[in-house]
This record gives structure tokens, sequence and C-alpha cells, in this order.
């Protein structure tokens, strides 16, 4: 089972991956600003087929090598996940390693070539764009909050009757295989978890509607489609994990409280699903919606407008990657590599939405 588990782990990260420099806007490339214009410059097409061959090729080595090895010798559950977490985390630094070398290397050619330098950079303002934003509203978020509140209210008419010694891990086979005496506090403490992270994606929607819209300034009809399209499955997708993170720790919670109420079959088969769903949510979230919607074909008539571009903030992201711009209200803006959201670094509420859960996750974890 755990084999299994991380050959598609393995697969989906290394695929995610290399696919990554394609499923970007045609204007960002390794976390630079192209100007329209320059987008299809064949040394940037060149580097990001090198890049997305070294981690695909590298991935499905590393992937038929992990199942051969694993399945001539004889393991240990143990040696199994920790030579799995090996060839994720290398596989991640490797892409790491390579982007900074071609973000490097983009930003070198950009300057030479003094791309965008004679270009009028425009920064294009829609008032009206917020009215057509389809993001869920907050209040759906709510939902799942209160339904593990219930849960906590349950729990606690359910105290007297609960075993002593109460789950607080669950293997990759579904069985719990650590556990803490019973107090009011552990008994509750895998729902307060969830209550955690069920804010945290609370906060991350409702201040992500809140960030700014950016259009393309040569391809505004385009741009706009896209990019409303982008928010609305974000939110969307965002939503589902938190329903789906609901049901998986609230059966949890259920099979806690009354013993037998999960077979053994059930229980490997939730988490599975669980993740399986995320997984394929996921890959076709980046495959057909991309960052900022840029794989969403739009039947519009858009040609480029010559002679303008999109304003440079290249100064405001720190190796492409970390964004730091005090004089932008933002919170969370778009990643310039990757699929999804970043925060900006310059607002210390962002860093209250991100790593404010995570503090208080470990913070119950250490009084478990």
């Amino acid at each position: 089972m755990e084999l299994t588990l991380f050959l598609v782990i393995i697969g989906f990260l290394f695929v995610l991956l290399s696919a990554t420099p394609f499923l970007l806007r045609r204007t960002i490339a390794f976390g630079v600003t192209i100007p329209e214009g320059h987008t299809d410059d064949p040394t940037i097409a060149s580097f990001k087929k090198i890049y997305a061959a070294t981690i695909f090729i590298t991935g499905l080595i590393s992937l038929i090598a992990y199942f051969t090895w694993a399945n001539t010798s004889s393991l240990t559950e143990d040696k199994i996940i920790l030579t799995g977490l090996a060839i994720q985390f290398g596989i991640i630094f490797l892409s790491m390693g390579l982007y900074f070398y071609f973000h490097a290397k983009t930003t070198r050619l950009k300057q030479l070539n003094e791309w965008g330098l004679h270009l009028k950079q425009v920064r294009i303002a829609d008032l009206a764009i917020r009215t057509k934003d389809e993001m869920l509203p907050s209040f759906l978020y709510a939902l799942p909050m209160i339904i593990t509140i219930g849960l906590i209210a349950y729990t606690a008419t359910q105290y007297s009757s609960m075993p002593s010694m109460i789950p607080t891990h669950w293997g990759p086979s579904g069985q719990a295989d650590a556990f803490s005496p019973k107090t009011p506090f552990s008994v509750i403490a895998l729902l307060l978890i969830l209550l955690v992270m069920q804010g945290m994606m609370l906060g991350i929607n409702a201040f992500t509607k809140k960030s700014g819209i950016k259009l393309n300034a040569a391809k505004r009809k385009t741009s706009q489609i896209q990019q409303l399209s982008f928010r609305k499955y974000t939110s969307w997708l965002l939503f589902m994990i938190s329903v789906l993170m609901t049901v998986l720790l609230g059966f949890l919670q259920l099979t806690t409280i009354h013993e037998g109420l999960g077979s053994a079959v059930l229980m490997l088969a939730l988490p599975l699903g669980f993740s399986l769903i995320v997984l394929i949510t996921t890959a076709i979230y980046a495959f057909k919606v991309g960052q900022s919607g840029s794989r969403i074909n739009v039947d519009i008539e858009d040609d480029s407008i010559a002679g303008i571009t999109d304003v440079d903030d290249d100064k405001y992201w720190k190796a492409g990657i970390f964004y730091v711009n005090k004089d932008d209200s933002s919170i969370f803006v778009e990643k310039r590599f990757g699929v999804g959201w970043t925060i900006n670094f310059a607002n210390p509420i962002g860093y209250i939405i991100l790593f404010g859960p995570l503090l208080l996750i470990l913070a119950i974890t250490f009084f478990l």
C-alpha cells in the first residue's frame, strides 16, 4: 500500500513539475516578465524544453528504480517511506536548482536584448471587472466549520464512552498507529486541527478575492476572461479540498467515538480516495486552467495592441518567486512559477494567514 501511494505521488510530482513552464502566462518565463513580441523567442523555448526534459527523465528513471528496488528487496515499511520521501525531495530540489539557473539565464537574455525598452508600459484598471468575479462567497467556506463545531459538541457528549487511548495519527493503511491518553483536550485535538485548516482556507479565499486582477495590456478581452475563470476555479478547488478534509477527518473522529464503525477496507479506501481525488482534480486544474487561466481557450477576436506591454514589475519579485511590494495592498498575488497564489511578503497579514494556522497546529500536536 505504501509503495503504491508513493509511486502515484512521485509520478504526479515529476509530471506536474516538468510541465510547469508551459502552464504559465506567455508573458512570464522562469519568473521574468517577457514583453509581447518576444514570448516565442527560440532561446526561451529551449530553456523550457531542457527544464521539462531534465525533470521528466530524472523523475521517470527514479520512479522505475524505486519500483524495481522495492519489489526485489525485503524492505520494511519505514525504508519504503523514507526512500519515497527522499526521491520526492530530490526531484523538488532538482527543479528548484534548474529554475534558479534558467531564471538567471532568462534575466540576462532580457537585459542583453533590451526587451521592452522601447515599448510603452501600461497597467490596465477595469473598475467594473469585480462585478463579474465568480469566486465563491466566504459563507460557503464557513459551512464545513459549522459541521466541525457540531462534531466537537457531539464529542463532548460522548466523552465518557470514548476509549482510554485516543488515536492521534493514522498510517498509510488507514489504521491508527499513534495514541494519546484520553483528556478533554486530546479527544477534540483532531477537530481543532481541522477547524484551523478550514479557517485558513476561508481566509485565503477571502483575501484572494480582494487581490488585484491584472489584465494583459495588449490582449485585454482575452486576459479578462482567463483571469476571471482562473479565480473562479481556484476558489472552487479550495472549497472542494476543504469539504474533503471535513469528510475525512470527521469520519476519523467518528471512528474514535464509535469503535468498530469503520471496517479495515473502508479505513484504507477513505484516505486513499481522498488523496486520489485531490491529485486528479489538482492535475485537471493545472492542465486545463493553467496559471492565470493561460490554458483556457477563449473564442474571441482580440488582436494584440502594438507598441505597448504590461508594467514590468520584476524588481518586486526576488528570484522571480518572492513578491515584496509594500506599495501593493494585495495580500495574495498570482505565482510567477507554478499554479496558484503566493503572499506579498511585504504585507504582514499574509504571514498571519499562512503561518499562524501552522503554528497553531504545531501547538496542538505539541500538547497532545
